[in-house]
């Protein structure tokens, strides 16, 4: 079915790319999408086109590429010249998802109908770049996606819907990062008929009650710190799967963590306390965390038993602290 409504899309990644083909799928033309522009990615650090790009080529949909989209930054010209495309490109409303460039007020102004945002989180609970690492770092009980009517602040407009969902014990940032991109491709496609049928959607303001702020991961985050209780840093190897992976570096290599369990334990953090096939048991700063999925530098993924073939790993043995792993870059290596 065609619809009239018509959506200048702007996104980068999967989660994007979801609400994009939901869009394009649904039957209202997209005259436009701005993505950001190609990275070097993989071995071979080849530039390579975001997953929004890709489908965008895909499906005949003109796309456009600026670096900045602010007049006053580092790259004017592209800047002026993209902000003069969105101008001369006649549509009715915007779609913001996870597109990774700031969007001044200029642009905001642009679409008659304003930009709708898709965020990874029941707002004002992790506005910012990780909502979906940091929620299940925090051990929230359940996360969701948050439609909001776009302003100038960092994930501030008015809300104008909700989708929950809980985030299960086994959630990493791949299983959720998924789910909440099908549902955000579902609600926004829910919302856009709305717009279409009534011509506004109604919005209620954030409150500033609970508002908390989701910081872009660093990779320096990624490094166990065993002093830690194990139930957050079993919440962490989660939050950090797939990116960019926990780990712990024992007689100076960096293993990697993909899944752990709190268990009962006590003893000096670090320390390896059991080696079995079921996996390998580390005291925490309260309780221990058996490691189940673990992988080598250069390796692959394995569970404990596949991993424990070939590596000598034995009971006594410690980990290195946090405060010991600094240059985890050159540990990986």
């Amino acid at each position: 079915m065609t619809q009239s409504l018509r959506v200048v899309f702007a996104g980068t990644p999967e989660f994007a790319a979801a609400a994009l083909a939901a869009i394009h799928a649904a039957g209202f033309s997209v005259p436009l999408v701005l993505t950001q522009p190609d990275r070097p990615a993989g071995r071979g650090m080849k530039l390579t086109a975001s997953p929004v790009k890709r489908f965008a080529v895909e499906h005949g949909l003109k796309v456009a590429q600026p670096t900045s989209l602010r007049r006053a930054g580092k790259y004017p010209q592209e800047a002026a010249e993209a902000i003069d495309l969105l101008r001369d490109t006649p549509h009715d409303v915007m779609v913001v998802a996870a597109y990774g460039l700031i969007l001044p007020q200029e642009v905001l102004d642009i679409p008659p109908r304003g930009a709708i945002n898709i965020h990874a989180s029941l707002l004002p609970r992790w506005r910012g770049a990780a909502p979906i690492h940091r929620a299940i770092e925090a051990g929230d009980a359940e996360t969701g996606i948050t439609l909001m009517q776009m302003d100038a602040g960092l994930d501030t407009g008015a809300m104008i819907r909700e989708a929950r969902t809980p985030i299960l014990a086994g959630d990493t940032t791949a299983t959720l990062h998924d789910r909440l991109a099908q549902m955000g491709a579902e609600l926004i496609v829910a919302a856009l008929r709305d717009l279409e049928r009534d011509g506004a959607l109604p919005s209620t303001p954030q409150p500033e009650e609970g508002t908390t702020y989701a910081e872009k991961i660093a990779k320096h985050e990624a490094a166990l710190d065993w002093r830690r209780p194990a139930q957050e840093l079993a919440r962490q190897v989660r939050a950090f799967d797939p990116f960019p992976g926990a780990f712990g570096t024992l007689d100076n290599t960096a293993i990697k963590i993909w899944s752990a369990q709190p268990v009962d334990g006590s003893g000096t953090p670090g320390t390896i306390a059991e080696v079995s096939p079921d996996g390998i048991v580390v005291m925490c700063g309260e309780g221990a965390l058996k490691l189940t999925h673990l992988q080598k530098p250069g390796g692959k993924r394995l569970p404990a038993r596949e991993f424990l073939a070939g590596a000598a790993i034995e009971k006594g043995q410690r980990f290195a602290l946090g405060e010991s792993v600094r240059d985890e870059d050159a540990a990986l290596k």
